[in-house]
């Protein structure tokens, strides 16, 4: 009985003094995402015209892309507390607990004659499964400017880049995460 009084005591000592205890709790960012959810966007048109939107999932995020038959001069990704359609101002209506109003400084037409004409404006992707995203709608194209509605599950972060391809085109990406 002696010998664990002694064991029990220097145990007490040990936690007391901090040498024996639960291990640090680790801050490490989702993922390594450190994105953030504050509005980013970047100036300037182009002669570009939208041709395509698409999505994707990944382990940490969920992708939006829009592809270009030329460069990406400029764009504005934001959250807002409701998208409006380009041109009437009418609002889009989006499933979801935050939504993402999608800018690109580039039409979604050439000579009065559409390039990007999807067939239902209110669902362009089916998103079933998606962790963040709930729905992605068409919100028009108007004096060079078109947008795109996004309906995610929360406020959550994101990140916008451009990247080359395919061919003489650019594409303009928008990840959020899954989580923060």
């Amino acid at each position: 009985m002696g010998n664990f009084k002694a064991w029990f005591a220097a145990l007490l000592l040990a936690v007391g003094l901090g040498f024996v205890g639960p291990g640090a709790a680790s801050a490490a960012p989702y993922c390594g995402i450190a994105w953030g959810s504050l509005a980013k966007s970047s100036p300037g048109l182009t002669q570009a015209q939208v041709m395509n939107v698409r999505t994707g999932q990944q382990p940490c995020f969920d992708r939006l892309v829009i592809d270009l038959n030329g460069n990406v001069a400029g764009y504005s990704v934001k959250y807002v507390p409701q998208v409006f359609h380009e041109g009437s101002g009418l609002p889009v209506e989006l499933r979801g607990n935050a939504f993402l109003q999608v800018t690109v400084n580039a039409p979604a037409y050439s000579n009065g004659q559409s390039t990007y004409n999807p067939g239902d404006r209110s669902e362009l992707a089916n998103l079933a499964g998606y962790s963040a995203f709930r729905q992605l709608a068409f919100a028009g194209s108007f004096e060079g400017y078109t947008s795109l509605g996004l309906g995610v599950r929360g406020r959550l972060p994101f990140r916008v880049f451009t990247l080359a391809g395919p061919g003489e085109g650019t594409r303009l990406v928008v990840d959020v995460a899954h989580l923060w």
